[in-house]
């Protein structure tokens, strides 16, 4: 089976891309490393299944040959992250729905199964937790620059769905619930990598608001097997599936736990929402997926626990570390050994 991932030097891309290797797929990456990284994939390089190419996804030339020579494409490309999304909310806008519509239309055109990424955050402020696919979602208003992402994703859903309906064009989508692992950077403001960094740095660790808001982490192996799984079930097209854990902690109780795992000295800080990214910020309170369809249709539910996830990231990270003062010869065989 030959697999297009768009996005597939970015965190989650890199690890799919690894287990679709390992099952003896060939794999096709289109990036344009505007979030993503070339070390996240240059250990794959080597292998004669992986193929990689960094241009954006409005090259509709490559993309097109791209969508030929595959048979499934799985959609992750997307501007990502609380800070990039406040900063940037044009390019937020930009590359989510006109990326998602060239995707769709070039693979169309073959009806080539389109696997399209989507976030919690399209379930916005609403508290009937936990979240259901079916259930209504709640977005702030359109002068809070914050719910720019979570209207692009959700029309992103709209768009794959009018698709399967009006053209049968297959499609399947997941909202991925706070996916963390190994090779996730904290640069946009992923939580679980930038306290990590800041813990063995022996630096603060900063929360952001006032920490008793909650989220659930997901191991990425756990959401990369729950991707996979959904790819091999046909039942699963033109369906909307959450994935994630029901593991719930707040904010500032995984701050405590990074600090107690990494064995850290850091004073935990918080800091408000106005000051971390913008006057009248606003955020949810609690986010917790139901996975009653995503273990009916894989017969899959992720179950790595809190602890372990973050001891593997605390691991990566200190290894990453320790390699970026080896010799630049010995850096690619220490970046093999971490990842």
């Amino acid at each position: 089976m030959r697999y297009l991932i768009t996005g597939g030097a970015g965190f989650i891309g890199s690890h799919l891309s690894e287990a679709l290797l390992e099952r003896g797929g060939e794999v096709f990456v289109l990036d344009d490393l505007s979030t993503g990284s070339v070390e996240n994939i240059r250990h794959l390089k080597s292998n004669k299944h992986f193929h990689h190419f960094f241009d954006s996804i409005q090259n509709k030339h490559l993309l097109a040959e791209l969508v030929d020579e595959s048979d499934i494409v799985i959609h992750l490309a997307a501007a990502v992250g609380v800070r990039l999304i406040v900063e940037s909310p044009v390019r937020t806008l930009e590359t989510n729905i006109h990326g998602t519509q060239s995707v769709l239309d070039a693979a169309s055109k073959k009806k080539k199964l389109v696997f399209v990424a989507s976030t919690s955050e399209v379930y916005g402020k609403s508290e009937k937790v936990p979240f259901c696919e079916d259930a209504d979602l709640v977005l702030g208003a359109t002068t809070k620059a914050r719910w720019s992402y979570a209207a692009s994703k959700a029309l992103d859903e709209f768009l794959a769905l009018s698709y399967w309906k009006e053209r049968k064009q297959p499609v399947k989508i997941a909202r991925f619930f706070n996916t963390v692992g190994p090779r996730q950077t904290g640069r946009y403001g992923m939580v679980l990598p930038s306290f990590v960094q800041q813990a063995i740095a022996g630096k603060p660790i900063t929360v952001f608001g006032s920490g008793k808001q909650s989220r659930c982490f997901c191991d990425v192996r756990d959401c990369v097997e729950s991707v996979i799984r959904l790819l091999e079930n046909d039942h699963a097209i033109g369906e909307v599936v959450n994935i994630g854990t029901n593991e719930e902690v707040t904010i500032e109780d995984l701050a405590r736990i990074v600090k107690t795992r990494a064995e850290s000295n850091s004073p935990i800080t918080y800091v408000p929402y106005d000051r971390a990214y913008e006057p009248g910020f606003e955020d949810m309170p609690r986010r917790v997926p139901s996975l009653e369809k995503l273990e009916k249709l894989t017969g899959f539910r992720p179950a790595t626990s809190l602890a372990e996830i973050v001891d593997r990231v605390i691991e990566h990270s200190r290894r990453r570390n320790a390699a970026k003062n080896l010799p630049a010869s010995d850096q690619l065989v220490a970046q093999a050994a971490s990842d």
